[in-house]
């Protein structure tokens, strides 16, 4: 693997820390059809107060709810997991996780690389879901510049524009301002490696783009072929295993406009339980992959490790 800058840095101070604070990260699902293969990596995970997922007074049931999945105190920590999909000459990152800047819990991507040998230069593309920090800050090195450097990048048009625009530091709400800031000021090295595309696009072949909107204004999921199958990376437009399966009509905190939010994940869960096709979630546990599948008047996520 070549030596980069980021490595330089992380050398003297990760030696004696990461092993005493860091837990392990790696490779967490792999799948394979043809000349493709598929892996999940964490990037670590998030910290996050509980009340995030719901942008205010918890409904009735929600913490009862939230116990059965192990979650009774007062922050949650959802893994975060990026999607790798090599093919022929390709190597194509969707997203690329939090970087160094985010949290001390995240940033974790360049480990999970290592587990499988794979190095920066091989990137060949990079897709975004959206412009959030777990997804998008990952894309600058310790130094300022880009970490893949001979990438190409893609995102949706809506998403691109709205990050891009300067009245968006000062209309988006206050508690992510930071957020607007960040995107903007990562965006500006891409300028001239973005491909901007739009809804039901094949970005890249047997990579199918799918508007998302909700989470933010031009969130995409993305359907991959492989094999006989496609299997659909959701970014956040489903955020989490337990309220948003269980509850998708809830309104979510993380959602920048709620209500196109829960019109989205609805659509999202019955396309997805009907049709069974397998999965990939951000946020979801176990390395992210399964399938949604009709429980009640709700659903549930049913994970799969491979």
């Amino acid at each position: 693997m070549r030596l980069t800058r980021r490595k330089v840095i992380q050398g003297g101070a990760s030696a004696t820390l990461s092993a005493a604070l860091t837990p392990p990260v790696w490779a967490q699902t792999t799948l394979q059809a043809d000349d493709r293969t598929l892996n999940t990596l964490s990037d670590g995970n998030l910290v996050l107060p509980k009340s995030f997922a719901f942008g205010g007074t918890a409904p009735e049931g929600a913490d009862e709810m939230l116990a059965r999945y192990g979650i009774t105190g007062d922050s949650m920590t959802p893994d975060c997991n990026v999607t790798l999909l090599r093919s022929g000459d390709r190597t194509i990152l969707f997203d690329v996780g939090a970087g160094q800047e985010f949290m001390p819990s995240a940033g974790k991507l360049l480990d999970a690389f290592d587990t499988l040998g794979v190095d920066i230069f091989d990137v060949t593309d990079v897709v975004f879901t959206h412009a959030h920090p777990d997804h998008l800050w990952g894309v600058r090195d310790d130094f300022g510049d880009l970490l893949f450097p001979d990438a190409t990048y893609h995102m949706g048009r809506a998403e691109w524009d709205y990050w891009t625009d300067p009245d968006t530091v000062s209309t988006i709400d206050e508690g992510r301002v930071t957020f607007a800031v960040g995107a903007q000021s990562r965006l500006e090295l891409l300028a001239e490696q973005i491909n901007l595309f739009e809804d039901d696009q094949e970005i890249l072949p047997g990579v199918l783009s799918r508007m998302t909107p909700g989470h933010t204004p031009g969130h995409m999921a993305f359907e991959v072929q492989l094999g006989s199958e496609s299997i659909m990376i959701l970014g956040d437009s489903i955020v989490n295993h337990h309220i948003a399966f269980e509850k998708p009509a809830w309104l979510s905190g993380s959602d920048q406009d709620p209500e196109l939010g829960v019109q989205t994940r609805l659509g999202l869960l019955d396309q997805l339980s009907t049709s069974q096709m397998r999965l990939i979630g951000f946020h979801l546990p176990g390395g992210g992959l399964g399938r949604a599948e009709r429980h009640g008047d709700g659903f549930v996520f049913v994970g799969e490790e491979t």
